[in-house]
């Protein structure tokens, strides 16, 4: 592999996220990589005096209560000393050479500003790590049949936008653009710094071969539970209202309540209920959200 050539800072978010960020950084430190901080949003659960013991050498910033993601990760990216800032998720481990492999494609890609690692599942099960702006493209090609092709690429390539599950950014641009949007407590927060990013001229690119195996979301399901993927949902409308231009939130809003109102029936009928009950929030969360009246979520103490 090719010699890094940018000081990298690793950044991991944690509220109670339990057994899963050891794994998480037990993976990391295997890598070779310059810092590790692990920003604590008032964690409850033990994991993080857990994580300072088994890994003495992570620094450890304290928030003091649950900021969301967006703001803690800002806290972790101020604290940090690298060129490359590399956020990464309590409930992901890298497989190996991961951490080089997503870097070196950064600084390789000539405009490139933003890199998101390819993602699968405990099983070994390939994961959606990119998407489109465009509203409805986002939502009918950003699924099972549409995402077929992008299960093949193997080669960095161009995206519009990357998950923030496992994310490089240059540290400069993420200077410029201020961090992450602090009004996106969790979810939307990746889609709109690489909104922002593309807007300076900065190129998003998907490192297919940058492997993170992402298991299930711990923190997410405390707070959301059923609800996580309407928390999802909001998290895109509250960005298409802010920055999609004319019309987008509304062209979002109807076909989301459309599809997941699809979906909500099949799964009804197919004896689903909890997929159904987790689609059908999302439906209502649709036909509820009002931008004007959004607010930023309470941080939790």
């Amino acid at each position: 592999m090719p010699e890094r050539r940018a000081p990298v800072s690793v950044v991991v978010v944690n509220w109670n996220a339990g057994a899963v960020l050891d794994a998480c950084l037990a993976s990391v430190a295997r890598e070779a990589t310059d810092e590790v901080i692990l920003v604590d949003n008032a964690s409850t659960d033990g994991s993080t005096a857990a994580a300072r013991a088994r890994h003495p050498s992570v620094r450890v910033v304290e928030t003091g209560r649950n900021l969301g993601f967006s703001a803690g990760a800002n806290r972790g990216a101020a604290a940090a000393r690298g060129e490359v800032l590399v956020f990464l998720n309590p409930d992901a481990r890298l497989a190996p050479h991961a951490l080089g492999v997503l870097v070196d494609a950064l600084l390789a890609v000539p405009g490139a500003g933003i890199a998101g690692g390819g993602l699968v599942d405990d099983a070994g099960r390939w994961q959606p790590g990119a998407a489109r702006f465009a509203p409805v493209a986002h939502l009918l090609l950003d699924t099972s049949l549409g995402r077929l092709p992008a299960r093949l690429r193997r080669a960095p390539h161009a995206v519009d936008w990357v998950y923030g599950t496992f994310m490089a950014v240059r540290r400069e641009l993420f200077r410029q653009l201020g961090g992450f949007d602090t009004r996106y407590f969790v979810y939307g927060e990746d889609l709109d710094l690489c909104h922002r990013a593309a807007a300076l001229g900065a190129r998003t690119i998907h490192v297919p071969r940058a492997r993170a195996i992402h298991g299930r979301n711990v923190s997410a399901a405390q707070r959301f539970g059923t609800g996580r993927t309407a928390e999802v949902v909001k998290g895109e409308m509250r960005f298409y209202a802010a920055r999609g231009g004319p019309g987008a939130l509304g062209r979002f809003r109807a076909v989301a309540a459309c599809k997941f109102g699809l979906e909500t029936v099949l799964a009804a009928a197919l004896g689903r209920s909890a997929a159904a009950a987790s689609h059908g929030q999302v439906v209502r969360a649709c036909l509820a959200f009002h931008p004007e009246r959004e607010e930023v979520p309470e941080a939790v103490a």
